[in-house]
C-alpha cells in the first residue's frame, strides 16, 4: 500500500556542490532523496483542517546538518529526525546561518529540543508550477572542525523541516525530506551549496 506522499506524487533531488574561497565548484552528491513520512503527517494536519490555520506554517523553512550518517536499521520513509544532528554551537558562530532553537516533532508525537538553520525567502524559489528548489548554503565559516567524543565528524547527512504544521505556541517542525552522503570533512578552504528540489 502506498504511503500519503506516493499518493501524491511528491519527490526530490538534491544536489551538493563544494564551492571554494577561489570560485571554483566541485559536485560531490547528484541524487534523488527521500521524502519521508513527516510530509505526509504535515499534509495531513493541513487537508483535514487539525492542524495550524496558517498556511506559512506549512511552509518548508529550515533545515538540519548531521554527522551520524544512515539510521539504524537504514534509510526509510519512517524517518523522523537526523541520526546526530547538530548543536546550535557546532553551526559555528562566526557564519551567516540563523539557527533556531524549538522543539520538533517527532516518533509517536514525541517532541524534542533540537536546532536547525532557518532557510533565507531569497534561498527559496518557485520552479515551474509545481517545484520548488531550496537553496541551501553552509558558507566558510560554518560546521568545521566538527568533533563527537574527541574524534573527527564528518558532515553526512541533513534533512529539511516543515515549520509548524499543528500550530503550537511554541512552533514544532517537521522532519519532511532527508538524504545521507559520503562523509564530508567540512574546512574554512570551501562553502557547501545544497540545491534541494522538491516536486509536489
Amino acid at each position: 500500500m502506498k504511503n500519503f506522499t506516493e499518493e501524491l506524487g511528491i519527490n526530490g533531488h538534491l544536489t551538493i556542490i563544494k564551492k571554494f574561497t577561489d570560485g571554483q565548484e566541485e559536485v560531490v552528491f547528484d541524487d534523488h532523496n527521500i521524502i519521508v513520512s513527516g510530509m505526509g503527517v504535515g499534509l495531513t494536519y493541513m487537508f483535514t483542517g487539525s492542524g495550524s490555520n496558517s498556511v506559512l506554517d506549512y511552509q518548508i523553512d529550515r533545515f538540519q546538518i548531521g554527522v551520524s550518517g544512515p539510521p539504524a536499521g537504514g534509510v526509510t520513509s519512517a524517518i523522523y529526525e537526523l541520526s546526530g544532528a547538530l548543536e546550535e554551537d557546532e553551526y559555528g558562530a562566526g557564519s551567516n546561518l540563523f539557527i533556531k532553537k524549538g522543539f520538533q516533532i517527532k516518533n509517536q508525537g514525541s517532541s524534542d529540543t533540537t536546532y536547525a538553520a532557518l532557510i533565507p525567502a531569497n534561498k527559496i524559489t518557485k520552479i515551474g508550477d509545481s517545484s520548488v528548489r531550496y537553496t541551501l548554503v553552509v558558507d566558510e565559516e560554518a560546521c568545521n572542525g566538527l568533533e563527537r567524543d574527541s574524534l573527527e565528524a564528518n558532515i553526512n547527512e541533513v534533512g529539511l523541516l516543515m515549520k509548524n504544521p499543528k500550530g503550537s505556541t511554541a512552533g514544532e517542525p517537521i522532519l519532511v525530506a532527508y538524504r545521507t552522503f559520503s562523509n564530508i570533512m567540512k574546512t574554512d578552504d570551501f562553502s557547501l551549496i545544497f540545491r534541494w528540489t522538491i516536486n509536489f
